[in-house]
Formats: C-alpha cells, structure tokens, sequence
C-alpha cells in the first residue's frame, strides 16, 4: 500500500509540474498579449489616380489653383490634373487624416478631457472650455464641421496621449497608404513657423478615398450641415454649421473638407455623384475654392455625358 501511494504521489508531483510549464509555456506563446488602446485592423489601401493625359491648362476649365486633381471614385481614372503630386500645404484638409487616424483607433462613444492645450489652440475653433468631457462623436463633429482646431488637438491627445505622438501616427498611416508627398506636424493644418508640413493634391485624394469608402461613420458627420450639441453635466451646447463646402449648392455634393492658411490659400476636397458616375476632387492654393471646384465637377461629369444644373450657383 506505502508503494502505490508513493508511485501515485510521484505521478501526481510529476503531473503537476508538466502543468505548471505548460501553462508557462502558452503564457509566453500567446499571439494576444497586452493591448494598448482600441486600434482595429488595418485595412489595406488598393486604391491609386491612375495619371492620364487630361490636364487642366489642356482641355478643362481655368482655374487659378497651384494644384489639382478630379479622379472617377470608383475607378481611379484622373479625369483632369494640374501639379497634383506637388508637395504645398494644405491647411485643415488635412483633418481628413486626423479623423482617418481617430476612427482606427477610438470607440466613437469613448469621452475626451478636453485639455487647456487644446482648449487655447486658436483660430477656428468649436468653442471648447479646459475641462469639458466630449465623446468622439462630438468632436469629430467639431472638427469636421467647422473645422476646430480645438477638436483636433482634444483628439489627438485622447488617443494618443499628445499630439506629437498622434502626428506620428498620422504619418505612419501615410506611409502605410503608399503616400510619397505627405509629412505632418500637427494634428490641425495649422502653420508652425520653422516646420515644413505638407501634402498634395493626388495624395489627398488617396486619403480621402480610402476614409469614405471604409468609415461610414466619417461619409455621415461629413456631409451634415449642420448639428446640434446639448449641453450636459459635462460641457456646454454646440451649435455647429458646415457652411464652406457645396453642400447645399451643388448637386451631388456629399462633403468632404474644406481648408484655408494664409501660406495654403484656399483649399478643398469635394466627393459628389450624380446618375451613378461618382467624382473625387480636389484643389489647393485656389483663389475661389467654391467657383474653380464648381467648375470642374462641371468638367468631370461632363467628361462621362452627365450634364449638372445648379441654379443657385449661376445667379
């Protein structure tokens, strides 16, 4: 009996130990390990302007933008292009990546401190209070509609800790995007003296394709003119209006982002479709962002047999 139990006990030890490595074993192993944040699965970019011989100082309208582009959504064929791989600034079109870099990496209901950094960044503004809680939605509201500055840098910091890290993230998805004339310094577009920032006009067409087409959620916000914020226990109302794009003007027209600087000039990014033929434009350093991109959305569609009537925009 004192055998048995002595080979039984030598099992049991023996048994144990196998155990304990084992599960050792599979704690190193795991593929999961530790998350940080919320970020989602990258979905690859496809989608390129395949560059043709349609070019805006040949066969389309004239237009006193440094830069341009008009591409078919659908396809990538450039109905029409001027300079589009030009590296310019491009002002607060580039909050197209901001909101790009948020929606991968934040639950839209998540709320945001609003820090006092944010809070006193300047110019366009939603109107943020140091200390106010905002959910994601909101600011993105915020950020797109009239394109606050204070909503960028809100949420840069909640989701990446700072806006530097944040700009390194943007720039990291640029390259990811296969984007060769992008480079970002901050969160909104905003001029920094001593720091080169820039894009281009093919490059934000790239962008702003692969936000629309993969972000329901960003087509929404985007094309609403106007929302309003109640106030709550947390911050103030906001009363926000989407009023220098050709939404309300131009048929078709969905949104995506205007941007102005005074070293980018007037600049635009428009998504529009009529009779299934689907247009992605975009224009920088433009002394009339509303009349040149009229102008060529015109052009695009008329380039497919599609003819617009806009009567609010010929008076």
């Amino acid at each position: 009996m004192g055998r048995l139990f002595s080979v039984f006990l030598l099992a049991t030890i023996l048994l144990g130990g196998f155990l304990i490595i084992r599960h050792d074993k599979l704690t190193l192993e795991s593929p999961v390990g530790k998350v940080i944040g919320t970020s989602k699965a990258e979905i690859k970019n496809n989608w390129f302007p395949r560059i043709s011989t349609h070019k805006l100082n040949n066969t389309g309208p004239a237009v006193s933008a440094k830069s341009a582009i008009a591409v078919d959504f659908a396809t990538g064929e450039v109905i029409l292009e001027r300079n589009s791989q030009e590296r310019l600034p491009v002002a607060s079109t580039q909050k197209i990546m901001t909101a790009l870099i948020v929606f991968e990496n934040a639950e839209l209901d998540k709320m945001f401190v609003v820090s006092k950094k944010a809070a006193g960044v300047g110019e366009n503004s939603m109107g943020l209070t140091a200390g106010e809680k905002l959910v994601v939605r909101d600011l993105l509201y915020g950020l797109m509609l009239v394109s606050g500055n204070d909503a960028a840098v809100a949420l840069a910091e909640g989701v990446a800790g700072s806006e530097e890290a944040f700009v390194q993230m943007m720039n990291a998805k640029a390259s990811a995007l296969g984007l060769k004339n992008t480079k970002f310094t901050n969160a909104s577009g905003l001029d920094e003296d001593g720091k080169e920032q820039y894009s281009a006009a093919y490059d934000l067409a790239v962008i702003a394709r692969y936000t629309w087409e993969n972000y329901p959620e960003f087509r929404k916000i985007s094309s609403t003119v106007g929302e309003y914020i109640d106030a709550n226990a947390y911050h103030k109302a906001f009363d926000l209006y989407n009023d220098t794009n050709l939404l309300t003007t131009y048929p078709g027209v969905r949104g995506i982002k205007p941007g102005f600087t005074w070293e980018a000039g007037l600049c635009l990014v428009t998504y529009a479709e009529n009779e299934n033929k689907k247009i992605l434009a975009v224009i920088l350093g433009s002394d009339d962002r509303r009349g040149e991109m009229k102008e060529i959305l015109d052009y695009s569609f008329s380039f497919y047999g599609v003819k617009i009537l806009h009567p609010a925009l010929d008076l």
